[in-house]
């Protein structure tokens, strides 16, 4: 595995992996873009290339978080094409970065029928993804079911994958604290990520994970809210991560990233958590 956290790239994308070397991290995460905004965005490919170069001789692994707005269960409509524009950005640019994935959320869906959402997820992926021929993946991440249960099962991920039109270009982002929030995750803090990985198998969502967010949460287990906390101070609790980081079936995926979006104080950085997380998945 391949351990870090969320880094800015407010002064590019070259000194972002950089960033994370100095923080003793080998991946990260960043956004492509403004976070709070759907708008293109014109960047600098040379910078892009500097920073793929520099992970690929670093074995660096970087992934891609989508802006906030991005809503993929949207019906058709201005704020549709918005989403599939700007998700098209943040493929070409991460793409351009020599990223694994960008990270995506279902979305909240408003409507009365829900399989109308699905239906929109997938007609959106399809168009987003349609006559692009980069190797970047479209991640799917699961949902934390704050506002809307969409998005927090496995079932519902691979299934929406399978039915896409291209499918070996969408994988997913698995996120603990919105499993754990969802109730995805069993309750019990020893058994309960050996339960998981077997359903993971079991549902065929494992071959396609792509991409972990570690997070803790700060709140308990099915209250449905997306609110992290740092590894081993939250509801979670030390015992599920080492758990999970000591897990013989994880360890094998030796590129797989591992991110940290944990909360820190002004000031400070999260080199000493990622020295953490990697001694627990070294135990």
């Amino acid at each position: 595995m391949k351990f870090g956290c969320h880094i800015s790239i407010r002064r590019g994308f070259l000194e972002a992996a950089k960033t994370a070397t100095l923080l003793g991290a080998d991946a990260f995460q960043y956004f492509p873009k403004n976070p709070r905004s759907l708008t293109v965005k014109v960047f600098q490919r040379q910078d892009a290339a500097a920073c793929a170069s520099y992970c690929r001789e670093r074995g660096i692994r970087s992934i891609a978080h989508t802006p906030y707005p991005t809503h993929i269960a949207a019906d058709p409509g201005e704020l549709r094409q918005a989403t599939i524009d700007s998700l098209r950005n943040d493929l070409d640019i991460a793409d351009a970065c020599g990223s694994v994935g960008i990270v995506v959320h279902f979305g909240k869906f408003r409507g009365k029928d829900p399989l109308q959402g699905y239906k929109n997820i997938i007609q959106c992926v399809n168009e987003v993804l349609s006559g692009y021929a980069g190797q970047t993946l479209l991640l799917l991440e699961n949902q934390a079911g704050e506002g809307t249960m969409m998005g927090t099962t496995l079932e519902e991920l691979v299934q929406v994958r399978r039915l896409c039109e291209r499918p070996e270009l969408v994988g997913f982002c698995f996120d603990t604290c919105h499993a754990f929030a969802s109730g995805l995750w069993p309750s019990s803090p020893s058994e309960g990520w050996r339960q998981l990985e077997e359903r993971m198998e079991q549902t065929g969502y494992w071959g396609d994970l792509q991409a972990i967010h570690l997070n803790d949460s700060l709140y308990p287990r099915g209250g449905c809210k997306d609110r992290h906390a740092r590894i081993g101070h939250g509801e979670m609790g030390e015992e599920r991560f080492a758990a999970m980081l000591g897990s013989s079936k994880l360890r094998e995926r030796l590129n797989l990233p591992v991110v940290l979006e944990t909360p820190v104080p002004r000031g400070v950085t999260h080199e000493s958590e990622i020295c953490y997380i990697r001694e627990m998945g070294t135990r």
